[in-house]
Protein backbone atom coordinates (compact mmCIF):
# COMPACT_ATOMS: atom_id res chain seq x y z
CA UNK A 1 0.00 0.00 0.00
CA UNK A 2 1.43 3.47 -0.93
CA UNK A 3 2.03 6.29 1.97
CA UNK A 4 -0.71 7.99 0.39
CA UNK A 5 -3.28 5.18 0.60
CA UNK A 6 -2.32 4.70 4.30
CA UNK A 7 -2.65 8.22 5.14
CA UNK A 8 -5.84 8.52 3.26
CA UNK A 9 -6.69 5.59 5.47
CA UNK A 10 -5.65 6.83 8.81
CA UNK A 11 -6.69 10.60 8.56
CA UNK A 12 -10.25 11.72 8.82
CA UNK A 13 -12.31 15.04 9.49
CA UNK A 14 -14.24 15.78 12.61
CA UNK A 15 -16.97 14.74 11.26
CA UNK A 16 -16.05 11.01 10.20
CA UNK A 17 -15.93 7.62 12.62
CA UNK A 18 -13.76 5.00 12.73
CA UNK A 19 -15.24 1.43 11.93
CA UNK A 20 -13.64 -1.87 11.99
CA UNK A 21 -14.80 -4.70 10.18
CA UNK A 22 -14.10 -8.69 9.50
CA UNK A 23 -13.88 -9.99 5.82
CA UNK A 24 -13.67 -13.64 4.72
CA UNK A 25 -12.20 -14.27 0.80
CA UNK A 26 -11.33 -16.78 -1.16
CA UNK A 27 -7.96 -15.66 -2.40
CA UNK A 28 -7.26 -18.12 -5.20
CA UNK A 29 -8.39 -15.40 -8.37
CA UNK A 30 -6.27 -12.62 -6.62
CA UNK A 31 -3.12 -11.05 -6.42
CA UNK A 32 -2.51 -10.81 -2.82
CA UNK A 33 -4.61 -8.95 -0.42
CA UNK A 34 -2.89 -5.28 -1.14
CA UNK A 35 -4.28 -3.15 -3.87
CA UNK A 36 -1.27 -2.85 -7.09
CA UNK A 37 -0.90 -1.45 -10.12
CA UNK A 38 -4.07 -0.62 -12.59
CA UNK A 39 -5.58 -3.95 -13.83
CA UNK A 40 -4.16 -6.35 -11.25
CA UNK A 41 -6.98 -8.12 -8.93
CA UNK A 42 -6.55 -7.44 -5.54
CA UNK A 43 -8.70 -7.65 -2.54
CA UNK A 44 -8.55 -4.45 -1.43
CA UNK A 45 -9.37 -3.10 -4.44
CA UNK A 46 -13.30 -4.55 -4.04
CA UNK A 47 -13.11 -4.35 -0.67
CA UNK A 48 -12.54 -0.25 -0.85
CA UNK A 49 -14.79 0.00 -4.28
CA UNK A 50 -17.87 -1.52 -2.19
CA UNK A 51 -17.63 0.50 0.90
CA UNK A 52 -17.00 3.57 -1.46
CA UNK A 53 -20.62 2.57 -2.80
CA UNK A 54 -21.99 2.39 0.54
CA UNK A 55 -20.52 5.81 1.59
CA UNK A 56 -20.82 7.20 -1.38
CA UNK A 57 -17.53 8.31 -1.39
CA UNK A 58 -14.16 7.63 -1.30
CA UNK A 59 -13.03 5.10 1.42
CA UNK A 60 -9.91 3.69 1.93
CA UNK A 61 -8.44 0.84 4.82
CA UNK A 62 -5.93 -0.26 6.72
CA UNK A 63 -6.27 -4.62 6.80
CA UNK A 64 -4.47 -6.22 9.44
CA UNK A 65 -1.96 -8.74 7.75
CA UNK A 66 -1.48 -8.57 3.99
CA UNK A 67 -2.19 -11.83 2.43
CA UNK A 68 -0.03 -13.10 -0.21
CA UNK A 69 -1.74 -14.34 -3.56
CA UNK A 70 -3.35 -17.52 -3.40
CA UNK A 71 -4.18 -17.09 0.15
CA UNK A 72 -7.46 -17.08 1.62
CA UNK A 73 -8.81 -15.35 4.90
CA UNK A 74 -11.93 -15.78 7.17
CA UNK A 75 -11.35 -13.67 9.38
CA UNK A 76 -9.02 -10.43 8.33
CA UNK A 77 -9.84 -7.29 9.96
CA UNK A 78 -9.71 -3.86 8.72
CA UNK A 79 -10.77 -0.05 9.60
CA UNK A 80 -11.60 2.74 7.58
CA UNK A 81 -13.17 6.08 8.30
CA UNK A 82 -16.24 7.82 7.17
CA UNK A 83 -19.01 10.56 8.16
CA UNK A 84 -22.17 8.62 6.38
CA UNK A 85 -24.68 7.74 8.59
CA UNK A 86 -25.23 3.98 8.16
CA UNK A 87 -26.19 1.12 10.29
CA UNK A 88 -23.82 -1.77 11.29
CA UNK A 89 -26.20 -3.96 8.66
CA UNK A 90 -26.05 -1.45 6.45
CA UNK A 91 -22.44 -1.30 6.02
CA UNK A 92 -22.27 -5.28 5.88
CA UNK A 93 -25.02 -6.23 3.80
CA UNK A 94 -24.67 -3.04 1.48
CA UNK A 95 -21.19 -4.04 0.80
CA UNK A 96 -21.65 -7.31 0.49
CA UNK A 97 -24.31 -6.35 -2.40
CA UNK A 98 -21.01 -4.78 -4.33
CA UNK A 99 -18.55 -7.51 -4.17
CA UNK A 100 -17.77 -10.83 -5.77
CA UNK A 101 -19.03 -13.76 -4.81
CA UNK A 102 -15.12 -15.10 -3.31
CA UNK A 103 -15.18 -11.98 -0.86
CA UNK A 104 -17.83 -11.34 1.72
CA UNK A 105 -18.42 -8.82 5.40
CA UNK A 106 -18.57 -10.82 8.30
CA UNK A 107 -19.45 -7.73 10.30
CA UNK A 108 -19.05 -4.40 10.36
CA UNK A 109 -18.96 -2.02 13.95
CA UNK A 110 -18.00 1.84 14.88
CA UNK A 111 -14.88 1.35 16.49
CA UNK A 112 -12.75 3.46 18.95
CA UNK A 113 -11.32 6.70 16.95
CA UNK A 114 -7.81 4.70 18.31
CA UNK A 115 -8.35 1.43 16.96
CA UNK A 116 -5.98 0.35 13.84
CA UNK A 117 -6.05 -2.84 12.50
CA UNK A 118 -3.01 -3.24 12.24
CA UNK A 119 -0.92 -1.21 14.96
CA UNK A 120 -3.54 -2.28 17.45
CA UNK A 121 -3.21 -6.04 16.80
CA UNK A 122 -1.40 -8.02 19.20
CA UNK A 123 -1.21 -11.47 17.84
CA UNK A 124 -2.25 -12.58 14.21
CA UNK A 125 -2.88 -16.61 13.41
CA UNK A 126 -2.96 -19.12 10.69
CA UNK A 127 -3.79 -22.16 9.58
CA UNK A 128 -2.68 -23.95 6.70
CA UNK A 129 -4.19 -27.10 5.19
CA UNK A 130 -2.84 -30.22 4.11
CA UNK A 131 -4.93 -32.93 2.14
CA UNK A 132 -2.99 -35.95 2.80
CA UNK A 133 -3.85 -38.83 0.24
CA UNK A 134 -3.13 -40.35 -2.78
CA UNK A 135 -5.30 -39.08 -5.76
CA UNK A 136 -5.78 -35.36 -6.04
CA UNK A 137 -8.74 -33.16 -5.13
CA UNK A 138 -11.50 -32.47 -7.30
CA UNK A 139 -13.49 -30.28 -4.74
CA UNK A 140 -11.82 -27.56 -3.32
CA UNK A 141 -8.67 -28.23 -5.37
CA UNK A 142 -7.09 -24.12 -4.19
CA UNK A 143 -8.44 -24.27 -0.88
CA UNK A 144 -6.41 -27.05 0.42
CA UNK A 145 -2.76 -27.78 -0.73
CA UNK A 146 -2.23 -31.71 -1.69
CA UNK A 147 0.57 -33.81 -0.96
CA UNK A 148 0.25 -37.34 -2.28
CA UNK A 149 3.49 -38.76 -0.22
CA UNK A 150 2.17 -40.50 3.52
CA UNK A 151 2.88 -37.70 6.56
CA UNK A 152 4.11 -38.52 10.10
CA UNK A 153 1.91 -35.49 11.67
CA UNK A 154 3.61 -36.42 14.63
CA UNK A 155 6.89 -36.37 13.66
CA UNK A 156 5.82 -32.96 12.00
CA UNK A 157 4.09 -31.56 15.79
CA UNK A 158 7.92 -32.68 17.40
CA UNK A 159 9.63 -30.59 14.80
CA UNK A 160 7.26 -27.47 14.92
CA UNK A 161 8.03 -27.33 18.58
CA UNK A 162 11.39 -26.10 18.15
CA UNK A 163 10.06 -22.67 16.07
CA UNK A 164 8.21 -21.69 19.20
CA UNK A 165 9.25 -18.90 20.93
CA UNK A 166 10.73 -15.45 19.85
CA UNK A 167 13.74 -16.06 17.20
CA UNK A 168 15.45 -14.84 14.32
CA UNK A 169 13.54 -16.56 11.32
CA UNK A 170 15.66 -15.37 8.44
CA UNK A 171 15.65 -18.75 7.35
CA UNK A 172 11.70 -18.88 6.89
CA UNK A 173 11.23 -15.82 5.19
CA UNK A 174 11.03 -14.77 1.49
CA UNK A 175 14.35 -13.40 0.21
CA UNK A 176 12.45 -10.43 -0.85
CA UNK A 177 11.10 -9.74 2.45
CA UNK A 178 11.53 -5.95 3.31
CA UNK A 179 10.83 -6.08 6.93
CA UNK A 180 13.33 -4.57 9.33
CA UNK A 181 13.66 -7.26 11.64
CA UNK A 182 13.48 -11.17 11.16
CA UNK A 183 12.65 -11.68 15.01
CA UNK A 184 9.41 -12.67 15.40
CA UNK A 185 7.73 -14.77 18.51
CA UNK A 186 5.48 -17.89 18.31
CA UNK A 187 3.16 -18.13 20.60
CA UNK A 188 1.61 -21.36 19.67
CA UNK A 189 2.39 -24.23 16.94
CA UNK A 190 0.51 -27.54 16.22
CA UNK A 191 0.50 -29.60 13.66
CA UNK A 192 -2.92 -32.38 14.19
CA UNK A 193 -4.84 -34.65 11.54
CA UNK A 194 -8.23 -35.30 10.95
CA UNK A 195 -8.68 -37.73 8.92
CA UNK A 196 -6.98 -37.31 5.70
CA UNK A 197 -6.66 -33.32 6.71
CA UNK A 198 -3.54 -32.10 8.14
CA UNK A 199 -4.09 -28.59 9.57
CA UNK A 200 -0.85 -26.48 10.91
CA UNK A 201 -1.98 -24.01 13.46
CA UNK A 202 0.21 -21.11 14.61
CA UNK A 203 0.42 -17.55 16.28
CA UNK A 204 2.74 -15.07 16.41
CA UNK A 205 3.03 -11.44 17.07
CA UNK A 206 3.63 -11.25 13.34
CA UNK A 207 4.64 -12.86 10.56
CA UNK A 208 7.52 -12.47 7.90
CA UNK A 209 6.80 -12.78 4.29
CA UNK A 210 6.58 -16.58 3.11
CA UNK A 211 6.47 -17.56 7.01
CA UNK A 212 4.17 -19.73 7.30
CA UNK A 213 4.61 -21.29 3.85
CA UNK A 214 8.18 -21.82 4.91
CA UNK A 215 7.71 -23.09 7.89
CA UNK A 216 4.83 -25.55 6.05
CA UNK A 217 7.07 -26.66 3.73
CA UNK A 218 9.85 -27.43 6.44
CA UNK A 219 7.14 -29.70 8.20
CA UNK A 220 5.90 -31.58 5.19
CA UNK A 221 9.45 -32.41 3.97
CA UNK A 222 10.12 -34.27 7.77
CA UNK A 223 6.52 -35.44 7.42
CA UNK A 224 7.38 -37.40 4.32
CA UNK A 225 11.00 -38.99 5.95
CA UNK A 226 13.18 -36.43 3.69
CA UNK A 227 14.50 -34.84 6.20
CA UNK A 228 14.83 -35.83 10.06
CA UNK A 229 13.08 -33.77 13.39
CA UNK A 230 15.95 -31.54 14.13
CA UNK A 231 15.63 -30.39 10.39
CA UNK A 232 13.66 -27.43 11.72
CA UNK A 233 15.54 -26.15 14.07
CA UNK A 234 19.17 -26.57 11.97
CA UNK A 235 17.16 -24.70 9.48
CA UNK A 236 16.63 -21.85 11.62
CA UNK A 237 19.93 -21.84 13.27
CA UNK A 238 21.15 -21.14 9.64
CA UNK A 239 19.71 -17.93 9.51
CA UNK A 240 19.71 -18.19 5.47
CA UNK A 241 17.11 -18.41 3.22
CA UNK A 242 18.99 -20.49 0.94
CA UNK A 243 19.30 -23.46 3.58
CA UNK A 244 15.73 -23.44 3.94
CA UNK A 245 12.97 -25.73 2.47
CA UNK A 246 10.61 -25.67 -0.35
CA UNK A 247 8.27 -22.94 0.24
CA UNK A 248 4.40 -24.21 0.61
CA UNK A 249 1.77 -23.66 -2.26
CA UNK A 250 -0.45 -20.57 -0.38
CA UNK A 251 -4.00 -22.67 -1.58
CA UNK A 252 -4.20 -23.88 1.97
CA UNK A 253 -3.20 -20.91 4.04
CA UNK A 254 -6.00 -18.89 5.86
CA UNK A 255 -5.93 -15.91 7.81
CA UNK A 256 -8.39 -17.25 10.45
CA UNK A 257 -7.80 -14.75 13.57
CA UNK A 258 -6.01 -11.64 14.97
CA UNK A 259 -5.84 -10.33 18.54
CA UNK A 260 -7.26 -6.83 19.89
CA UNK A 261 -6.50 -5.53 23.59
CA UNK A 262 -10.23 -6.23 25.37
CA UNK A 263 -10.92 -2.66 25.73
CA UNK A 264 -11.47 -2.46 21.99
CA UNK A 265 -14.56 -4.79 22.46
CA UNK A 266 -14.71 -5.66 18.67
CA UNK A 267 -16.50 -9.40 17.97
CA UNK A 268 -14.48 -12.55 17.68
CA UNK A 269 -14.65 -15.64 15.17
CA UNK A 270 -17.21 -17.94 16.22
CA UNK A 271 -16.21 -20.83 14.83
CA UNK A 272 -12.94 -20.04 13.76
CA UNK A 273 -12.29 -20.43 10.16
CA UNK A 274 -12.07 -21.92 7.59
CA UNK A 275 -15.61 -23.10 7.66
CA UNK A 276 -15.39 -26.46 6.62
CA UNK A 277 -12.94 -27.22 9.63
CA UNK A 278 -15.11 -26.09 12.50
CA UNK A 279 -16.84 -29.23 13.04
CA UNK A 280 -13.26 -30.58 13.44
CA UNK A 281 -11.68 -27.75 15.27
CA UNK A 282 -14.20 -25.80 17.67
Amino acid sequence: MSNDVVCEAESCDSASRRFAASIQYDGAAYHGWQSQRSGIASVQLHVESALSRVANHDVAVVCAGRTDSGVHASHQVIHFDSPAERTARGWTFGANANLPDDIAFNWVVEADPGFHARFSATYRRYRYVILNQATRPAILPRGVTWNYRPLDEEKMAAAAQALVGEHDFSSYRAVGCQAKSPVRTISQLRVDRFGSLIVIDVQANAFLHHMVRNIAGVLMAIGCGKEPVSWAQEVLEHRDRARGGVTAPPYGLYFVDVGYPQDFALPRPDPMGPMFLSALLG
